[in-house]
């Protein structure tokens, strides 16, 4: 059965809003800070400013636990955040208007905590009002919006309006998004949730009882693990990407319009892929296909470093790596979708995405020192290039292990 429209406008619409802080610092400011010639060790530590992310599983519950029944158990907590990410985003323009860095990355901080904690309740609007059939086609809202939103604040409007307008407009033009989708989820209503949703708020000993539960399950370590590893040598990989185009002669501008704009359109392109395959076939089945597919351009990488680069080649690499690391995000998020408890949803989805999260967090820090001549190893692009293919490939034999588990089932009751 179809998703209705509306449903689906509305979750792209917020995972938008929730992409743009992310994209913001993943992409548009390495580009900046490698022109100002910032050494690679320090840009790898700037991923640090995404510890939100990785963090907010410990405040999930508290999701899972409060809410207003006048405002909805979710709007109540995705309405504040807006108007704190709109309000953090106006300051950064000011920030950036003055070159105040340390002040910028304070903020930038901040945004990612406001989106982060939006996150987590719009997550769980997705796990109580999605059916099974609908999670290929609501993990592509997921999925599709949070890259639109990466690519408008990473550079994208810089890219398009020529440069004119500078960091600190875009930082206002995102602010004037985020107020925007406030506007919009003021006026929505939040939809009844699906059975085996928790209608209303849960108390402590439930929600804790039912993690507890889950996270006992026959063959969650081997999910953890599955969940923890599949972006890492991708992201070890992407790291360095932008700051070896820098570094290869290519322009921050052009960079910025191939990496930020085609190469998101190209993700996009490859989540709808994604979402079309996990509505198809077995979502593990899903997640096999795509991450094989996704090795491919991480040897093209590797090879533009080992032969040299051109335009051609750099845009046919950087397209097919993020339309295969596009599909493959989608479809693993609709397979951790499937292994929640819908009535923890915020909590036991969080928990997944934030592992998610940290098994990409040393790619970042660990990429650049090992690839750094001044403050590291000093391997270089090619090596570093290389064992992010090696992690991607181990990855797949995890496969196996995953394919003798079977879904579980969780009780509509929690146990005592």
């Amino acid at each position: 059965m179809r998703l209705p429209s509306s449903r689906l406008m509305l979750l792209s619409m917020l995972y938008l809003v929730q992409g743009m802080p992310f994209g913001f610092q993943s992409t548009a400011l390495p580009v900046y800070l490698r022109t100002q010639g910032v050494a690679l060790t320090t840009i790898g530590f700037a991923s640090a400013l995404s510890l939100p992310w990785a963090l907010k599983a410990l405040w999930a519950p508290l999701v899972d636990r409060y809410g207003s029944a006048r405002l909805g158990r979710r709007r109540s907590w995705i309405l504040p955040m807006q108007l704190g990410l709109a309000a953090s985003c106006a300051l950064a323009a000011f920030a950036a208007s003055r070159e105040a860095m340390p002040l910028l990355f304070g903020l930038v901080l901040l945004m990612n905590l406001f989106a982060a904690t939006q996150d987590i309740a719009v997550d769980g609007f997705a796990v109580d009002t999605l059916r099974p059939d609908e999670l290929g086609l609501g993990n592509t809202a997921q999925v599709v919006g949070y890259k639109f939103g990466m690519m408008f604040a990473g550079g994208g409007v810089i890219a398009w309006t020529g440069d004119r307008i500078g960091w600190p407009g875009l930082l206002l033009a995102m602010a004037a998004l985020c107020l925007a989708a406030f506007v919009v989820m003021l006026f929505a209503r939040e939809p009844a949730p699906r059975e085996g949703a928790a209608a209303t708020r849960v108390n402590w000993d439930e929600v804790f009882g039912r993690l507890k539960q889950a996270l006992l399950l026959p063959g969650t370590g081997w999910l953890l693990l599955f969940v923890g590893t599949y972006k890492l040598g991708e992201s070890m990989s992407d790291v360095l990407y932008k700051p070896f185009l820098v570094d290869a002669g290519i322009p921050a501008s052009r960079i910025l319009l191939w990496v930020s704009t085609w190469g998101t359109v190209a993700s996009i392109l490859g989540s709808v892929a994604g979402g079309l395959l996990a509505s198809r076939m077995p979502l593990l089945g899903a997640v096999a296909l795509t991450a094989t597919l996704r090795v491919g351009p991480l040897v093209g990488r590797w090879l533009l470093a080992t032969a040299g680069v051109s335009d051609a080649s750099v845009i046919g690499v950087t397209l097919a790596e993020e339309f295969f690391g596009g599909a493959l995000t989608t479809v693993m998020f609709a397979f951790m979708m499937s292994r929640v408890d819908r009535r923890i949803g915020a909590t036991h989805y969080t928990l997944l995405a934030s592992l998610e999260v940290w098994g990409k967090a040393p790619a970042g820090p660990l990429a650049t020192w090992l690839a750094d001549p001044k403050l590291g190893l000093g391997l270089g692009y090619p090596r570093v290039f290389m064992l992010g293919i090696v992690l991607s490939v181990a990855f797949l034999a995890l496969l196996l292990p995953m394919r003798r588990q079977r879904r579980v089932g969780f009780p509509a009751s929690a146990p005592t």
